[in-house]
């Protein structure tokens, strides 16, 4: 009696809600193969205009057009140098953040180093790293590239490098004595514990690098040099050179064209990254599902794509993989102690000495240039370093008081990151001094309009420092701590209170060390800036590198450049340092 029942049942026709057409499956593998392998071509085509466009002779004048139609060819120069700039900022920041965590020597001189180098403004940076890099390919446009590359790799790498300190630093003592009691080897922690207790800080905080990228590169893509122009083909000089004419209509070209770039590396890239990053969160219960990116579940239909991870990515990360293992392990088994121990400390006082006939050189030929100021100009720069440290302390404040909770909300709800996160990241990515302009037409009209210009072009360029690394604080706070939170039924002070900013403390503070040196680093941009024809300034130390910067005046530039990284380096240790060994011991996740 049943059979017919279920042959009727079996017979019956497919709902058309879940009717699979025959041959779509296909159909959307096939168009995505092609749009991988046009994609791949289109990256050839590029690589090979960039190495034509560096290797070539050094052009004798470069104009930058203000027609929308050059702008493609400026963005994909200027992605091109963000990228490379990145490459150099992670491998730097990688090495100089494991080398501070892992040796308490070195800790005590990398350290208060990486301070003063964050608080170096990269004007101040500009004039040595062009003349040297142009001295070294004078009859070609690698140099200046290079120069260029660098600059931008000066506004990106500090943020990661603290980044990683930080979670080296932060990393709990039971995962710590399991590396020691399954006895890995240097290389085996450092890829199995080091790299992913520190993912989720290094992916946020290298989308701030992007952004800080992003923020530096009109200054970056053209600047004067005493009686030296270097101008370089980019969505950084096309923007500059329109605020610079006062040209409205291309000022709203090139942030269409820049915000359109942000827009595709936040779905292309940082999407998937996101998605990824999100499986090194330390838990010790099981998560929630994770949303999995939409690129990466598109990818994954395309044939040709899984053809070439099998076939060629795969065999070559386990190739690179067993190789680095068993030369590991033939160095350990050929490794011997005491000769070790010899070369390593001729090594180290050759260094040593090197490092102390650099500085002797370096302080001898600085004294030279201070020489030739007066007590008046001292005064002068110390008074306007007054003045911008008024500045960026309100900008801290200011950024801290909107950017915590917001970050907190958006850590905690993955469907608000998934709206919040993509704004946040165009937000961030657009320069403020591209939106400088427009700001100063409407402020300059007003009594102390441009005090307020330049404090809303500091804030612009720092806040999102906070944010994201709060951000990335509130997703790494494990899901049971939440549970535990919300099974007590804390009110939200007390979530507040015990929970959320001990969980976030860590990356609250670098957050605040990198916005507080990048504040000092946008006082350059937005105490002096051209404007319609005209200079347009205001009394600080960035309006003073500025101009000493534009006259070719480096005995001030040295001068106020020192001055402001005695600042800063002053502040870091009297404060964040301080705030650092709190986050170390007293808020560090242990069991």
């Amino acid at each position: 009696m049943t059979t017919p029942t279920i042959a009727a049942q079996s017979a019956s026709p497919v709902p058309p809600a879940i009717r699979r057409p025959a041959g779509s499956r296909w159909s959307w593998s096939f168009l995505i193969d092609i749009f991988v392998f046009l994609f791949v071509l289109a990256a050839i085509y590029g690589v090979y205009a960039i190495g034509h466009t560096w290797l070539g002779p050094v052009p004798a004048q470069v104009e930058i057009s203000q027609s929308p139609s050059a702008l493609p060819l400026y963005a994909l120069y200027s992605i091109v140098r963000l990228a490379v700039a990145y490459a150099l900022s992670m491998l730097f920041a990688l090495a100089y953040g494991y080398v501070a965590a892992r040796s308490k020597q070195a800790e005590l001189v990398l350290i208060p180093l990486l301070d003063i180098l964050q608080s170096i403004p990269v004007l101040s940076f500009l004039p040595g790293v062009m003349l040297a890099m142009v001295a070294l390919f004078p009859h070609s446009q690698l140099g200046i590239e290079l120069g260029s590359v660098i600059l931008i790799f000066t506004g990106q790498v500090w943020n990661i490098a603290f980044s990683f300190y930080s979670s080296l630093k932060g990393i709990p003592r039971e995962l710590r004595e399991a590396a020691i009691i399954y006895r890995f080897g240097r290389w085996q922690k450092f890829i199995e514990l080091d790299l992913p207790i520190s993912t989720i800080g290094l992916v946020w905080n290298s989308m701030m690098s992007v952004a800080g990228g992003w923020f530096f590169l009109m200054a970056c893509e053209m600047f004067v040099l005493g009686n030296r122009d270097f101008r370089l083909p980019g969505l950084g000089s096309f923007l500059q050179t329109a605020a610079s004419h006062g040209n409205t209509r291309a000022i709203l070209w090139g942030l269409a064209a820049m915000v359109t770039v942000i827009v595709l590396l936040d779905q292309l890239i940082w999407r998937p990254v996101i998605a990824w990053a999100d499986k090194f969160k330390f838990e010790q219960v099981e998560t929630a599902k994770v949303t999995p990116s939409p690129l990466a579940s598109l990818l994954g239909r395309a044939s040709i794509v899984i053809r070439l991870f099998r076939l060629v990515v795969r065999p070559v990360l386990d190739w690179i993989t067993v190789n680095v293992a068993v030369s590991a392990r033939r160095a350990v088994a050929t490794f011997h102690v005491p000769k070790r121990r010899g070369v390593r400390g001729s090594l180290l006082i050759l260094l040593a000495v090197l490092i102390l006939v650099g500085l002797g050189f370096a302080i001898f030929h600085a004294a030279q240039e201070l020489s030739d100021l007066k007590r008046a100009d001292y005064f002068d720069l110390l008074r306007s370093a007054g003045f911008t440290f008024l500045r960026v302390n309100a900008a801290l404040l200011i950024g801290a008081l909107w950017s915590v909770p917001a970050g907190v909300a958006i850590g905690f709800s993955p469907r608000l990151a998934r709206i919040a996160q993509p704004l946040a990241q165009i937000a961030a990515s657009i320069p403020a001094t591209a939106l400088f302009p427009v700001i100063l037409l409407f402020l300059i009209k007003f009594h102390g309009g441009l005090e307020l210009a330049a404090m809303l072009v500091m804030l612009l360029g720092t806040q999102w420092y906070i944010l994201f690394n709060v951000i990335a604080g509130a997703m790494a706070i494990p899901t049971d701590l939440k549970e535990a939170s919300s099974i007590f039924r804390f009110d939200s002070w007390d979530r507040w209170r015990y929970l959320i900013l001990p969980g976030i403390f860590p990356y609250l503070v670098t957050g605040l060390v990198t916005a507080s040196g990048n504040a000092w680093n946008a006082s350059i941009i937005a105490e002096y800036f051209h404007f319609q024809g005209r200079i347009v300034s205001t009394v600080g130390l960035g309006s003073a590198i500025s101009r000493a910067s534009d006259a070719g005046r480096f005995d001030v530039l040295l001068a106020s450049t020192l001055i402001m990284a005695s600042v800063v380096v002053l502040i870091n240790r009297l404060v964040w340092r301080r705030m650092y060994r709190l986050a170390s011991t007293r808020f560090k996740l242990e069991t």
